[in-house]
């Protein structure tokens, strides 16, 4: 099982910058996917951005230029940097790994405020 750890929520005003981190317990180096969602209230979870092991990236339409997502291996980390944000951005960002068929692991979400 693997446990994820998400940092870097803040309160900025729109237009300025953010980098999301999420630390796992373990290697993430076979994990096949990692993701970022958000979940803003009376809004269902979006997912935001998917990383493959293979490298091979997903970002919603809302966030596409704006949002990167990477990993680190050596440090079992993923990033989500964020530029340019808007208040809509407001939201939890949970962290999420891939693991057996049909499960899915989730961080406890770091708070990401955009003021207008």
């Amino acid at each position: 099982q693997v446990q994820l750890m998400e940092s870097g929520g803040n309160l900025v005003q729109a237009g300025g910058s953010l980098r999301l981190s999420c630390a796992a317990s373990l290697g993430i180096s076979t994990i096949s996917r990692m993701a970022w969602y958000r979940q803003a209230p009376e809004i269902p979870r979006e997912l935001v951005a998917a990383l493959t092991l293979g490298g091979i990236t997903n970002y919603a339409n809302s966030v596409k230029g704006r949002f990167t997502i990477s990993r680190d291996n050596a440090k079992n980390t993923v990033y989500l940097q964020m530029n340019s944000l808007k208040p809509e951005d407001t939201a939890v960002y949970l962290c999420a790994a891939d693991g057996p068929p049909g499960v899915q692991y989730w961080g406890q979400g770091t708070q990401v405020t955009v003021s207008s």
